[in-house]
């Protein structure tokens, strides 16, 4: 017999006579129990009454009962157990068939050990249901025997991997209709609970290593890290981590996995990311219809309104207005090292539709050019005056208060813009 079997047989046989085994016991009792253990637990006896058992388990992929403990039966009977074979592709998705995990089983918590027999790995990796279903060499001296027909006795183990061609799910699992052209298709939304507990596995690994020496070790290094000691060796820590619970005081009642882990998954923090709020953006069709507002320079335009709007003409009243342009235009030049700033992780060029002149202006790339030339300058500076004269002051104001200017103040703005050329560049 395979070793891996026989060592199965030994645990069982050792587990049942500890079980059993009383310290008051004669010798003769002794003997007696170990020759009921060696019969019980022999392959002629064993395998036919843990073949029976067999139905009594359903292997699963995804079990109902992580959705919900009584969510296996219902009036239309038993959930359909589902085993997804799904395909591995190299497309970059968390998803069954792309991780290898266990499968899991569910049902009578007292077949679990006919699941254990049956998922045994034998020496070519392959799980011992797996030579059932390919009746490989091994298989087959295992089931072929006197006092029960091998085919029958094969039957009864496949039990616990086959699926019913009806497809039953439970009021208790949550549905979703999900559009499909023009209609939709309901599913029942179901848990890889093999996924569940292989991240649990890979969790506890990093946590608290795969030995007692690894264990010790991490223990140290976290010591000497809440110590502010120093340490040449590194290691990994998750944080902010929950556990959460199936099944309460009874795990076995949901799945053979959640029973071997104490009925206690992790789940990894996902809650979604803090944004940082953008307060500058980078235009994408033009700076003063998208980068900045005249109502920044509300009270600005009001205080040229009333010098424009003054009977009488003097220095005094020439300096001031030239002291609100330079308010205007200092404020712009402020907004262009913003936007300058926020350019290089903001622009995109495919959805930008900024005029050349503008996209050398903002943008960090075209700072070469912006230096070797004054052409595009020459096209800010007007746009600029254009934007103080014809916009901003006009729609502050209103356009019936506003003062109508000739080409003279345009040309009076466009000459003080031209001190500004460097502090724009």
């Amino acid at each position: 017999m395979n070793k891996t079997i026989s060592k199965f047989f030994d645990d069982k046989k050792e587990a049942w006579i500890k079980k059993n085994l009383k310290s008051s016991m004669e010798e003769d009792e002794v003997l007696e129990l170990h020759e009921k253990c060696a019969i019980e637990f022999s392959r002629q006896v064993w395998l036919p009454n843990a073949s029976k058992r067999a139905g009594q388990i359903s292997m699963a992929t995804h079990p109902c009962t992580f959705s919900h403990p009584s969510s296996r039966k219902n009036k239309n009977g038993y959930v359909t157990s589902i085993i997804a074979n799904v395909e591995k592709r190299d497309d970059g998705f968390l998803r069954t068939g792309n991780v290898e995990v266990q499968r899991d089983a569910l049902g009578n918590a007292a077949a679990l050990d006919v699941h254990k027999f049956l998922t045994l790995i034998m020496p070519d990796g392959k799980q011992l249901i797996e030579h059932i279903q390919e009746e490989t060499s091994l298989a087959i001296s295992l089931l072929t025997m006197k006092n029960k027909n091998y085919n029958e006795l094969r039957d009864e183990f496949l039990a616990m991997v086959s699926t019913s061609t009806e497809s039953v799910t439970s009021s208790k699992i949550k549905q979703v209709y999900f559009p499909v052209k023009d209609d939709y298709h309901q599913l029942s939304i179901l848990t890889n609970s093999g996924m569940v507990f292989a991240l649990r596995k890979r969790l506890n690994k990093i946590r608290f290593g795969e030995d007692e020496e690894e264990k010790e070790l991490l223990k140290e290094l976290r010591e000497s890290r809440k110590n502010s000691k120093f340490s040449e060796e590194a290691y990994r820590e998750i944080h902010h981590l929950t556990t959460i619970g199936y099944g309460g005081t009874k795990p076995q009642n949901i799945s053979v996995l959640n029973s071997q882990n104490g009925g206690k998954a992790q789940l990894l923090h996902s809650m979604p990311p803090t944004l940082d709020k953008r307060e500058v953006h980078f235009p994408k069709i033009d700076f003063f219809k998208n980068s900045i507002s005249i109502w920044e320079f509300k009270d600005t335009f009001f205080a040229l309104d009333n010098i424009y709007k003054t009977d009488y003409n003097n220095v005094n009243i020439r300096e001031g207005r030239d002291y609100r342009y330079g308010e205007i235009i200092d404020r712009i030049i402020d907004k262009m090292w913003a936007i300058r700033n926020v350019s290089e992780e903001q622009y995109y060029e495919k959805n930008s539709k900024l005029k050349h002149h503008q996209k050398v202006w903002l943008h960090h790339e075209y700072q070469d050019e912006r230096e070797k030339n004054d052409e595009w300058l020459d096209k800010m500076l007007k746009e600029i005056a254009r934007w103080v004269i014809d916009v901003g002051y006009k729609k502050v104001v209103g356009k019936k208060e506003h003062i109508k200017f000739g080409k003279g103040e345009y040309l009076h703005l466009l000459t003080l813009l031209e001190k500004y050329k460097e502090a724009l560049r």
